[in-house]
């Protein structure tokens, strides 16, 4: 079974995140939300607080197959600010293994030099931050190893689309019908 790892900082887009999180485990993947405050509770940038299931510095990297940042602000920037993330985005790059952001969180992957000759998409205003990228305007951009999304509108789509990465396509059916999602 894929494992799964996605980043929360204070600040971040909490349905952003918190969505992925639901459609991941609807699909009856394993996926663990790490926090990187320092603490299980990280404080949204809607003032939505909630616990995350571990600390970024008691994860085991080696054993997840793809890691996840939401965007949201100043999430982003703190995610961004955070030397073990950006460390194991780039390691997590260079293995092969999945890479995906949403929002503003793509910029992220584009401060990290993972980008270059890559199709990827983020929240308006944020494409100059996607250094090296052939940008698109597509919701979803799925490119090898990497995943990015515009924004909250779009997360159902990309929770999927990593639902669809690991799965077949009757398991991302089954989701979908479960959400009552007919895109």
């Amino acid at each position: 079974m894929s494992r799964l790892g996605i980043f929360f900082a204070d600040g971040c887009e909490e349905i952003e995140g918190l969505a992925v999180v639901d459609i991941i485990r609807r699909a009856k993947m394993d996926i663990t939300t790490i926090s990187i405050t320092g603490e299980k509770e990280v404080t949204g940038s809607h003032q939505i607080t909630f616990l995350t299931d571990a600390l970024f510095e008691d994860v085991d990297f080696s054993e997840l197959d793809g890691i996840i940042l939401p965007g949201g602000m100043p999430g982003t920037l703190n995610l961004g600010a955070h030397a073990g993330v950006t460390a194991q985005v780039k390691a997590f790059a260079e293995a092969g293994k999945l890479v995906c952001a949403i929002c503003a969180a793509p910029s992220v992957l584009g401060a990290c030099g993972i980008l270059n000759g890559k199709k990827a998409t983020c929240h308006p205003g944020f494409e100059e931050k996607l250094t090296g990228a052939s940008v698109s305007y597509d919701n979803v951009v799925t490119d090898g190893n990497v995943i990015t999304s515009r924004g909250m509108g779009t997360v159902i789509d990309f929770g999927l689309a990593i639902v669809s990465y690991f799965g077949s396509e009757e398991l991302v059916e089954d989701v979908r019908k479960h959400l009552v999602y007919n895109r």
